[in-house]
């Protein structure tokens, strides 16, 4: 099972078995709705700053692949650039013995 999976499984369990526990509480139903509506103002406030955690690992893991996709690309630029030069030298290599032998 994966974390994420497991995670939202625990978290839904723990708010069925928070209702039920403030259902059944011996309380008025005023109390009872103003509980829970503190607990479901701090539950969304904890998602949301879970949310921007989130939302902020995945800006820094997508500027580091940016970041090394860049990299990869000048070094693939700057191997396909020595290997034409290093062509290149070769023909001109073969060109002038090829040529030299005439003589």
């Amino acid at each position: 099972m994966s974390k994420g999976k497991f995670a939202i499984g625990a978290l839904i369990g723990a708010a069925a078995g928070f209702a039920t526990g403030i259902l059944t509480a011996p309380k008025s139903g005023k109390e009872t709705r103003a509980e829970l509506a503190a607990k479901a103002e701090k539950v969304k406030a904890e998602a949301a700053k879970k949310a921007e955690i989130a939302a902020n690992k995945a800006a820094d893991f997508s500027k580091d692949a940016k970041i090394k996709a860049q990299q990869m690309t000048e070094k693939a630029k700057s191997e396909a650039m020595e290997l034409k030069e290093r062509s290149e030298r070769a023909v001109e290599g073969a060109k002038k013995g090829f040529f030299d032998k005439d003589k």
